[in-house]
Parts: structure tokens; sequence; C-alpha cells
């Protein structure tokens, strides 16, 4: 054999090998296939819920069986082992997270990595409903900031988009947050003909009591029942437009590689984000995947592509399986999603509700 056919042999033979280990090392960095670093992982605890939003599930949903999900100390490992690969950010969703039972627990033990700096921030994604009891734990938890979901503050119309919520419940809520001294952003799903006429109420509602506010376009995921997907649609354009005829948007260069667009209203000096997967795609700075309630990772959450963790993770002691595996996963992330409502029908939609994959 020619010298220079063995010596292209020997390198690809170390390449190979070089590759294995690799994915193998405890330490190897998250790094998709178009050159993103992955260092947020959003975490869904539970797939179940104490509302049931019409744009998110149906009334009667089926939960999945207990046994089926991570238990609290299987999501401390998972979530341990990403934060040994870069994970610097970590979100824990639902589902509606503060329903699980010893939930705390969790928070506490994850608040060592907050503690070694591995970690960088601990939050949460809630509706808010048991915010009252748990806020102090949080911010005991080294949590210091928060989302809350939260539509309408408008009695009726509340208890008519969450079926069975209160929405006294969630102002307190969010009242023993701020006194917990946790920073809160409200998310607001913007609903054709349900909460266009309270944009001007939302913003100033938040502007006095100095919380962030992000306005998402509804997202086509999960059978919910006869809700109409295309009638609930309210374009971000369109809102901004009308929230410009009162104050003066100013853009902000923010990029935290998130899907939120923020602008700052000059006369309240808030921030307001835009999270626009249909009217702008946002992938080209993602730097987040997705682990749900059982295990599965999604590397997008407007595809159906996902691995599971759960086998390799309960395969062995050692985590070597479990790494192997969350590399092989961000292997395979895609570009991006195709959500789509452009053409009046529901391209790109995803058979899974979000509660399953986590908000």
């Amino acid at each position: 054999m020619p010298r220079i056919l063995i010596w292209q042999h020997a390198l690809a033979s170390l390449a190979q090998i070089t590759a294995h280990a690799y994915y193998l090392d405890m330490s190897a960095p998250l790094i998709d296939p178009f050159a993103r670093a992955i260092n947020y992982l959003r975490v869904s605890v539970t797939d179940r819920c104490d509302f049931r939003c019409v744009y998110c599930m149906s009334e009667n949903m089926s939960f999945l069986p207990k046994k089926e999900l991570l238990t609290l100390e299987e999501l401390d490992r998972m979530c341990t082992a990403f934060i040994q690969l870069g994970i610097t950010k970590l979100r824990i969703t639902g589902g509606e997270p503060l329903v699980r039972r010893g939930i705390m627990t969790f928070f506490d033990a994850m608040s060592r990595h907050l503690s070694s700096g591995a970690l960088k921030e601990l939050t949460l994604t809630t509706n808010g409903s048991q915010l009252a009891k748990y806020a102090q734990p949080l911010a005991d938890a080294g949590v210091r900031r928060i989302n809350v979901s939260l539509d309408t503050l408008d009695d009726a119309k509340f208890a008519e988009i969450t079926r069975w919520g209160r929405l006294s419940q969630v102002l307190n809520g969010i009242d023993a947050a701020q006194k917990a001294g946790l920073r809160i952003k409200i998310n607001t799903v913007a609903l054709k003909g349900f909460n266009e006429d309270e944009l001007f109420t939302l913003t100033s509602w938040c502007a006095e009591r100095d919380i962030d506010l992000t306005f998402i376009e509804v997202m086509p995921m999960g059978d919910i029942g006869n809700e109409d997907r295309l009638g609930q649609y309210w374009p971000l354009k369109d809102l901004r437009a009308t929230l410009a005829e009162q104050y003066t948007l100013t853009d902000l260069p923010l990029n935290t590689g998130g899907p939120a667009r923020y602008v700052a209203l000059e006369e309240t000096k808030q921030k307001i984000g835009f999270i626009t997967p249909l009217t702008h795609n946002f992938c080209e700075s993602c730097n987040r995947v997705r682990i749900t309630c059982t295990g599965e990772i999604y590397t997008c959450l407007g595809q159906e592509g996902h691995a599971d963790l759960r086998a390799p993770l309960r395969s062995s002691e050692g985590d070597a399986p479990l790494i192997a595996a969350i590399h092989a996963a961000i292997g395979q992330k895609p570009k991006g999603h195709d959500f789509d409502y452009s053409r009046q029908r529901l391209d790109g939609q995803v058979s899974r509700h979000m509660s399953h994959t986590g908000g």
C-alpha cells in the first residue's frame, strides 16, 4: 500500500477514535450541526396542570401514568449531566411545574449547581396558581426571576380562557413573588378576539408594577378540541402596530439567544418582548433544547423529531450512555421549525400538546 494511503487510513482511524472519545467526554460542549452552542435547557417535570387553557389543552385531558415520568432523582441526574456539558441556564416547566409532588426537593437540589457557579440561572415558567405557597421557598433555593403566564386581567375572561382557573389566585401569587424578591415577566398569548381590547390595560398594569411583558403568537400544537387555531391567531406585527399608536417603541439590541425580540416603551421605560414563531423565524440563534417529563429530548419545539434519554439514563449507574445519547441527539438538531399560518392552514402543526414538551 502506498505510504500516502497508509497515512490517510491512519488519520481516518484516529479521527474516528477521537470522535468516539469526544461523545463520551463528560466535559465536551454541546454544539449542534449548525455551530450553535447549546447552553439552555428547558425541562418539563410534569404534563399535569390545574388549568385547561384553551390554546394548550383539551378540557378532558388524559395524562401520563406516574410510572412513565422521570423521578425527581432521575431529573436531578439528567439535569446534572447537561450542566456538566455546558448548560448554564435551566428552566423548569410543565404542565404546571409547581403541582408536581415534592418539587421543592428538586429545586433545592439544583441550587448546589448555582453555588458551584456551574449554573448561572435556575428559573421556571408557571401559571401562578401555586406561587402564594412556593414563592419564598423558590427564592430561598436561588431562583431570582420567573415567567408567569397571564392572558387577561378580566375575571370572567380568565375563567373562560383557563376553564378551571381563578384570576385572584394568580394575582395573589404574583404579589407573593414580588414580596419574595423575584423578578417577574408576564407571558401573554396574543389571541384575536379575546385580549385585543386589553393590550393597553395589560401594558399599563405591568408598567405600574415594574413587571416585564412578552407577547407570544399562538402555536399550532396538539389537539385542543373544538377551538379554532386560525381564529385565535393574532399576528404580533399587528399587535405591535396597535401598541405604537399610544407608545413610542424603540428596538433594543438584546440578543439572549432566545426567540424574543425586544422594544422599550419610551413613555414608561418598560421592556416589551415579542415571540413570533409564525411571522418571524428565530431559529438562527437557537441555543436551547427541551426535555419532557418522560425523558424525551426535543431539539426543536416545532418539529416532531425526538430521542429517548430515559433508557440510557436507566441502563447504567454511570453517565457514559446518557452522555453519548445527549450528544447524538444534539447532532440531529434541525436548522429550524416550519410553523406557518400564512396559507390559512396549520402547516407545521405538531401532534403533541405544549404541556407534554414543556412551554
